[in-house]
């Protein structure tokens, strides 16, 4: 564990601090204001640390700083810093897949329009990124009607103008040629210059021009000039479509949507110039700093524009919660760009419901990162041994149970075990439990219960060679629990008193995410990337929701039960029938007497009786 330095040599004025292992790695890089003032916080009482703050100040050996002149010096010295050397304990931002751009190569002697992944190079024009490279394309094609720039290879090119003969493009109208000098230089640029105005959001201009030109193609009579130009018109408007339009046309923002967990976090990111949407990107970000969710959201905005190019940063930058040190960061976006940068929160309006749309965009995409992760053979393969390792099990646990409790202030207390076999989850083996000895809330006794039963049915069906592979017959090779130290003792207990202590046990507390074994006080430190700390939060997770839904299924059959079952000529069938119509008890409530009355499949007795029954209890 890293010491304290002497606080007197520890200078009060900014910079940027590093902390070191034992082998000499940096492992934690931070800026700060006062350095002196900084540090301290990290030599607290351990327990008063956040638990990831905490593990960093562990695994360090030592910590050294560098001074800067200013605030802004020490952002960039610490951006630096973290691009080089990649710390563990800092948050790492992932691109959730390669983003395609419509680019334009400037650099080249005739310009060209094409699609480009990875990174950017000097000399090319990008537009985007977009979601998928066949929305380019589309686009693409329905420009290259109305500015028939090139979109072939070079050798390609090379080849058509030694054989003098343009190529399928040119002969459908998508190509100008340059090739065979079917365009003069000047009038090429024009071109090319035509439609990087239109990418840049400036279509009004070229609307204009064109509708110009078809109608005084007309007044001349030149009626195949006035269909081309027609056509070409049809073309620029249908692109125009498929940019989104969310507000002013002078507006040039880019706008942050988050959705996150305790471990990562998907981030989307919408570019709007002049007032549509004309691109956006989507990074995971691994959360191993203990940042809340201002900080979280100046380092995401660090990460995301530190690098970026001057041209593609915005006046204004829309977040879902303002940044820590706000003025610090507009101020480094300020100098990236080169004139004033904003950020703000949207309140209300069209922004706000973009906001909205990205939020709900990143919900979709973080989803379906965790899907990608879960489906994923290998992944689960390395999940599986990683965990082995991790707890120090003689095998991959292919079987693992987990169990979990709910209730609702102490009623309807429910248990639920999960199975997940391979990786997988194995639904047709789980199993809902309603508890039958307690009165009142205490989930120790509550999961003694739920174990015992599960286990006993297990003992049961050995017993009597029932079939393998019917309810309870196969043991876990893992059993976890969600929860402490507590429930782990309660289960270690209930597997004792059976004779089964040979199953393999774990806990997992929610709060943070600490693993915990029988026999050893404290917890496992599972990295918060490691494979095997997701499968043993995706089972927990999976647990806590079945258990939820069962809690819930009861809860509403209790309150339906309630109201509506003792009501006299109120069956089961029309029972149903009611609340299919009405959709639930709170809504029948809302009905006065003559609703029910002037339902023709309802007897008129019965429907009183129901308007009674629904307000005997208030």
């Amino acid at each position: 564990m890293v010491l304290r330095p002497e606080r007197g040599a520890i200078p009060e004025g900014p910079g940027s601090y590093q902390f070191f292992d034992a082998e000499n790695r940096i492992i934690y890089v931070g800026k700060a204001k006062s350095l002196r003032s900084r540090l301290s916080n990290y030599f607290a009482p351990p327990h008063t640390l956040l638990d990831r703050t905490r593990q960093m100040v562990e695994a360090a050996e030592r910590v050294e700083w560098i001074q800067s002149s200013n605030e802004v010096e020490a952002f960039f010295l610490e951006f630096n810093l973290i691009k080089q050397h990649r710390p563990r304990f800092n948050i790492r931002l992932k691109d959730d897949k390669s983003y395609p751009y419509l680019a334009v190569t400037l650099d080249e002697e005739w310009p060209r329009a094409m699609v480009l992944r990875g990174k950017k190079r000097k000399g090319v024009k990008y537009y985007g990124p977009f979601a998928h490279a066949y929305a380019i394309r589309e686009t693409l094609d329905l420009l290259l009607r109305t500015f028939p720039i090139r979109t072939c290879t070079t050798s390609k090119f090379d080849t058509h103008q030694k054989l003098g003969r343009p190529c399928l493009y040119a002969h459908i109208e998508k190509c100008a040629a340059p090739c065979v000098g079917d365009i003069g230089r000047d009038d090429y640029d024009a071109l090319v210059q035509e439609l990087l105005l239109f990418l840049d959001g400036d279509s009004d201009e070229i609307v204009a021009r064109l509708d110009a030109r078809m109608r005084d193609a007309a007044d001349d009579l030149e009626f195949e000039l006035a269909a081309r130009l027609r056509d070409q018109l049809g073309s620029v408007r249908k692109a125009i479509e498929r940019q989104q339009m969310v507000g002013a046309r002078q507006e040039d923002y880019d706008l942050l949507g988050v959705a996150d967990d305790e471990l990562e976090a998907s981030v989307q990111l919408f570019f709007v110039r002049k007032g549509r949407v004309v691109g956006r990107r989507g990074v995971v970000v691994d959360k191993v700093e203990d940042l809340d969710t201002p900080a979280f959201i100046a380092r995401v905005v660090e990460m995301l524009y530190a690098d970026m190019p001057p041209q593609d940063i915005p006046k204004e930058i829309l977040v879902p919660s303002v940044p820590e040190d706000l003025d610090l960061y507009e101020e480094f976006l300020s100098l990236q760009r080169g004139n004033r940068v904003t950020i703000r929160v949207p309140q209300r309006g069209g922004k706000r419901s973009l906001m909205e749309t990205a939020e709900l965009n990143a919900r979709e995409s973080f989803m379906r990162h965790k899907l990608r992760r879960a489906s994923d053979h290998n992944a689960r393969a390395r999940a599986l041994l990683a965990l082995q390792e991790a707890l120090d099990l003689a095998e991959a646990p292919l079987r693992i149970e987990c169990f979990d409790i709910s209730n609702l202030m102490g009623t309807e207390i429910v248990g639920s075990m999960v199975v997940m076999e391979d990786g997988l989850a194995k639904r047709s083996e789980y199993r809902r439990f309603k508890l039958k000895t307690l009165d009142g809330q205490d989930d120790f006794a509550s999961m003694e219960e739920v174990l015992s039963r599960r286990f006993r049915a297990y003992l049961k069906e050995r017993d009597e060679g029932i079939q393998a592979g019917k309810r309870f017959s196969y043991p876990p090779n893992l059993l976890l629990i969600d929860g402490g130290k507590g429930q782990l003792n309660v289960a270690a207990r209930v597997l004792e008193d059976l004779g089964l202590s040979h199953i393999n046990l774990a806990s997992l507390a929610k709060r943070f995410e600490e693993v915990y074994r029988p026999g050893n006080p404290d917890p496992i430190r599972i990295p918060r990337d490691s494979e095997a700390l997701y499968l043993l939060q995706q089972v927990r997770d999976e647990a806590h929701r079945f258990a939820i839904t069962y809690h819930r299924t009861l809860r509403d059959k209790k309150m339906t039960k309630s109201v509506l079952d003792d009501v006299i000529g109120l069956g089961p069938s029309r029972r149903n029938r009611l609340l299919k119509e009405f959709g639930s008890v709170k809504k029948l409530r809302e009905l006065q007497e003559h609703d029910f009355v002037a339902l023709p499949w309802l007897p008129d007795a019965v429907a009183k009786a129901t308007y009674a029954g629904l307000h005997a209890r208030g």
